[in-house]
């Protein structure tokens, strides 16, 4: 490893994700996890929401027939997580089609293009939104003046294994440059099928392009397409309706979504402390699982993930050095969200939603042992209304290795479109036979209060860093959907279900992350997280009469659903190693206690080992690499739907491949 990579690691890098100026990590108002290329490279991740793993407090699941989900301090319920946000160079993945939350099966980014991923463990609305409740996961693409050349990668291994990649790079005329990526992965899948069928195909074309216009004037094109094909549905899942013959209710079938996205980022320095930034992403999202119910005489066909998202989001942002001691960074966005949907937005064509912000993170360090950053953001949601977001952080320097930080923060969270505006029924032969869900307009937001402690040591003799962090995060009025028609012995199926807030929660406890390089030939990383979550229930939630709640063991399973919806403790740890011949070996370990996605099922304590052994080559003018990946080398473990039907849940089988690259 060369001397500059090894003082990047050791040292405590600049970040720019939390304040939106760059920073110092003893500088920043929270907690970051870094994780650059060659942590990427090691972990042996082949899905982008795997590397996260690596991260304290964090949880995530392999894609199945349930798109996989990544979560920060658990309440990852629904299909779509959505109290993260997550970023690709500034354009948020948040979509109006997939309730408001992040769709990682056609998340539009390729691990190789990935320069390095920023994630802010806290929350951080200040800076990013209503959407940044919990968190941030701001993934930042390599510059395209790093990868002329083109590049060949495949990979082949058991479950159908298959996947190639095409990345092309060079210069546009005098001013700029352009990457130009084509991936396509495949495979089977988990093996085991209890009631259901797995596989997943995906395919992205990317393009970037940056320009010099002038000596102060940049401009990034971003634009491509994404898209991924897997399986949902039941075996046998058969409903009987009285008049009607057996209905299969939830066919296997084939859900397909795509993401088109567009993106132009303009920025002007005026010197080396001040710049403006605008930037403009148009973002459409498409899914579909339609399926037919043939009864005598009619035929009827189900839409349920259909049909279109469409974003439009404009963005304006000002850094600027006001004092020797102070920087600012300020500005406002606006943004249009449109959706359309058969299923649950029946009737009502094409809706459309208007937030707007106004944000500022301002920097203080009048001396050298103290740093202080006060954010303050608002956001009008012409839905949920307005809401105020401050954060307050004071950083105390011990000495250049040591950092103690203080901070408090208030969030809010508002729900989707569909939770407000829903309507999802099932009509057949002009009877209503189940209303599925019904929207609810007057719904509060979510509102996060917290408070944390941080302490961060730099031991660049050691070559090591430490960052821990304590929190308490009190979420108000968390909103969960719930059951309107299961108070009787009969469930009353013409009334809906609805999204309403059940409970108040408080989240507390603490992790740390803990990097060293003891040797230049050797680096290790080990996370850990130890949480626990308290929840009760609000007045108005049980008093919600022939609701889930007011079904004592109905409400109980929500109650032990909310807190354990993260592990008790969770750890992880990698070691990177450069063994004789030029190879490169990685092995990830990973420890997770029990865990709930749903109020149902349940991810069992598991421990899972990932290892990667690579061999880098140049001859000539031909560089590049082969290597071996073997996920779960320990073996079968289940990492997600363990239920009482079906107790094994869905088994993580060991996977392995071969891997080629060609760098020309």
């Amino acid at each position: 490893m060369a001397e500059d990579e090894a003082i990047y690691f050791s040292d405590l890098p600049v970040v720019a994700s939390v304040s939106r100026l760059p920073q110092r990590l003893a500088d920043a108002p929270t907690a970051v996890t870094v994780i650059d290329r060659d942590i990427i490279k090691a972990s042996g991740a082949r899905d982008l929401n795997d590397i996260f793993r690596l991260v304290p407090g964090f949880q995530t699941y392999p894609n199945t027939t349930e798109t996989a989900r990544v979560s920060y301090h658990g309440m990852g319920e629904g299909e779509y997580g959505a109290r993260v946000q997550v970023l690709i160079d500034g354009r948020s993945m948040y979509s109006p089609l997939f309730g408001g939350g992040v769709n990682w099966a056609t998340l539009p980014v390729a691990l190789d293009d990935i320069e390095r991923i920023e994630v802010v463990r806290g929350t951080n609305a200040v800076s990013y939104g209503s959407n940044a409740f919990l968190g941030v996961i701001n993934i930042i693409t390599v510059d395209p003046a790093l990868t002329h050349g083109l590049s060949l990668s495949t990979s082949f291994g058991n479950q159908n294994v298959r996947d190639y990649n095409f990345r092309l790079g060079g210069k546009i005329g005098e001013t700029g440059d352009f990457r130009f990526t084509f991936k396509q992965q495949n495979d089977d899948g988990l093996t085991n099928r209890y009631d259901w069928v797995d596989s997943y195909f995906s395919r992205l074309v990317d393009l970037r392009a940056d320009f010099s216009l002038s000596d102060r004037d940049s401009l990034q094109v971003s634009l491509g397409q994404a898209e991924g094909v897997s399986q949902v549905g039941r075996l046998g899942s058969m409903i009987s309706i009285p008049g009607l013959p057996p209905i299969d209710g939830d066919p296997i079938r084939d859900l397909k979504q795509k993401d088109i996205y567009v993106q132009l980022l303009w920025r002007r320095v005026f010197s080396p402390g001040s710049d403006l930034q605008v930037r403009y992403s148009y973002v459409e999202d498409r899914s579909s699982d339609a399926f037919s119910v043939s009864i005598p005489g009619q035929s009827y066909v189900f839409n349920q993930s259909g049909d279109e998202g469409v974003r439009h989001e404009i963005e304006l942002q000002h850094s600027l050095k006001m004092a020797e001691s102070a920087r600012l960074a300020w500005g406002a966005s606006w943004r249009d969200d449109g959706t359309r949907s058969k299923w649950s937005l029946s009737g009502r064509g094409m809706v459309h939603r208007d937030v707007s912000r106004l944000f500022g993170n301002l920097e203080w360090k009048p001396v050298r042992w103290f740093t202080g950053n006060v954010g303050i953001a608002g956001e009008n949601d012409s839905l949920a209304g307005f809401h105020l977001s401050p954060r307050l952080s004071t950083n105390f320097h011990l000495n250049a290795e040591n950092t103690l930080r203080l901070g408090v923060s208030r969030a809010y969270r508002n729900s989707s479109t569909v939770d407000y505006l829903g309507n999802a029924k099932v009509i057949l032969a002009n009877t209503l036979i189940y209303n599925v869900y019904q929207g609810n307009r007057s719904l509060p937001s979510e509102r996060l209060d917290t408070v944390e402690v941080g302490y961060l040591g730099d031991w660049r003799d050691w070559r090591a860093s430490l960052d821990v962090r304590l929190f308490s995060e009190k979420i108000y009025d968390r909103l969960f959907r719930i059951d309107l028609g299961t108070g009787a012995s009969v469930p009353d199926t013409t009334l809906p279900d609805a999204t309403v807030p059940i409970q108040n929660i408080h989240i507390y406890g603490v992790e740390y992350q803990f990097k060293w390089q003891p040797f230049d030939n050797t680096r290790l990383l080990v996370n850990q997280a130890f949480t626990r979550a308290d929840a009760d229930y609000l007045a108005s939630a049980l008093g919600l009469s022939g609701s889930t709640l007011a079904n004592a063991s109905d409400a109980q399973k929500i109650d032990y659903f909310t807190e354990h919806s993260m592990p008790r403790r969770s750890s992880s740890l990698l070691l990177m190693q450069k063994l004789p011949f030029g190879l490169d070996f990685s092995i990830a370990g990973y420890w997770q206690d029990m865990m709930k996605w749903t109020t149902n099922t349940s991810s069992v304590k598991y421990q899972r080992y990932d290892a990667r052994l690579g061999y880098p080559f140049r001859f000539s003018g031909l560089r590049g690499e082969f290597a071996l990946t073997v996920q779960s080398l320990n073996g079968t473990h289940s990492e997600y739907k363990s239920s009482i039907n079906n107790p094994d849940g869905r088994l993580v089988e060991r996977r392995q491949w071969l891997s080629l690259r060609l760098d020309y």
